[in-house]
């Protein structure tokens, strides 16, 4: 009986440090870059868009598709960024966990 006490009492200890864990994720901006830094997005750590900076250069009709492509680049840049600092996060908490290789937290 005390083995399960003693295993309810480190749920809940990991539950509260995954809680603030996802708290410190959501306060993360990751900046991401395309075009040389003509195109720059910011994301929070929840993946939403932030900030969206685009150099007056590219406002071109011409360069309409080279523009929207830059987007998407700067867009999936700060995405990969933000995952990767959310996941260093990760495995400080994991640390020690049977987890298998490549699996993700469900937020």
């Amino acid at each position: 009986m005390r083995d399960i006490m003693g295993m309810m009492g480190k749920v809940k200890e990991m539950q509260a440090k995954m809680e603030k864990m996802q708290a410190e994720i959501a306060e993360l901006h990751a900046e991401g870059k395309s075009g040389g830094g003509l195109v720059t997005v910011i994301l929070n750590g929840k993946g939403e868009m932030q900030s969206l900076k685009i150099d007056p250069s590219l406002f071109k009709e011409d360069d309409v598709e080279i523009l929207e492509d830059l987007i998407v680049a700067a867009h999936k840049d700060a995405k990969d960024k933000a995952e990767a600092a959310a996941a260093e996060k990760t495995k400080a908490l994991t640390a020690g966990l049977p987890i298998p290789p490549g699996f993700k937290m469900p937020f």
